[in-house]
Order: C-alpha cells, then structure tokens, then sequence
C-alpha cells in the first residue's frame, strides 16, 4: 500500500483559536487511522513556540480516497487549513520504516 506524506498549514490570524478549539477532535480523528498513521504531529513556528500546521505520513490505497478522508478531519471541517498538499511518500531511510 502506498505512503503519502500531508503537509497542511493553518491560516494566519485565527488559526491558533481554531486548532485549540478542535486539537481534542482531530487527535480522535487520527487515533482512528489506526496502523495507517505511521507519524504525525504540528509543524511549529521557527522559534517552536507555535503550532502553525500538521505533517502527517498515511498508508492508503490511493492517493484520491486518502483525499477524501482529509476533509473529515476536524482541523478541516473547521476550517484550519489554508494550504494542504499531499504527495507520494517513499520512506526510505530512518527508524520504524515499513518493508517494502
């Protein structure tokens, strides 16, 4: 099954309020992906103080259905994400990395 790496980042402005208010509910949302989450978590301004967007690498069947399922993410339906791209992803160096 294919990886795909996501690389979201949150709106300027509102976007701490928005992530604050939904951070229960996505982290819901990603405990569900179950073993397809090989590794997420917030990217973080360049002095680490601040959350500014979501790195994700998924395992699914196809990059198009893997999209669909972005939009249910909390973060999303919130509105959070001013920008979302998703990329095929091929680990290939570094601990936990699936067999290929």
């Amino acid at each position: 099954m294919p990886l795909f790496v996501v690389h979201a980042l949150d709106k300027a402005g509102s976007g701490p309020e928005i992530r604050a208010a939904n951070r229960a509910a996505h982290l819901e949302w990603a405990a569900a992906l179950g073993d397809k989450l090989k590794v997420g978590g917030p990217l973080l301004s360049h002095d680490g103080e601040q959350m500014i967007g979501s790195m994700l690498v998924i395992e699914y069947d196809a990059i198009g259905p893997l999209k669909e399922h972005l939009k249910t993410d909390p973060y999303a339906v919130a509105g959070l994400f001013e920008r979302v791209d998703v990329n095929t992803y091929k680990w290939l160096i570094g601990g936990g990395r699936p067999a290929n």
